[in-house]
């Protein structure tokens, strides 16, 4: 997938478990896994900006695009 999203490496650097990130943002663990892993067909931009205040981030330290030739196989 071109788009990929790296909520992993922000919590690692927040030092913020998953479950807790889920609470605050307000969404469930299992709808953040399935962000998180890059099997979401769409994001809400409340969404988004939930993660981003939440993370203290931009959108771009979430997402970003990865040509087909670049993905790994």
């Amino acid at each position: 997938m071109p788009i990929v999203v790296d909520i992993d490496v922000m919590l690692a650097r927040r030092k913020m478990p998953v479950g807790v990130l889920a609470e605050r943002v307000g969404i469930t663990p299992a709808n953040l896994a399935v962000l998180k892993n890059g099997r979401a067909k769409a994001v809400r931009f409340s969404t988004l900006e939930a993660l981003c205040e939440v993370l203290d981030c931009q959108p771009g330290d979430l997402l970003r695009w990865e040509s087909a030739e670049q993905a790994p196989r």
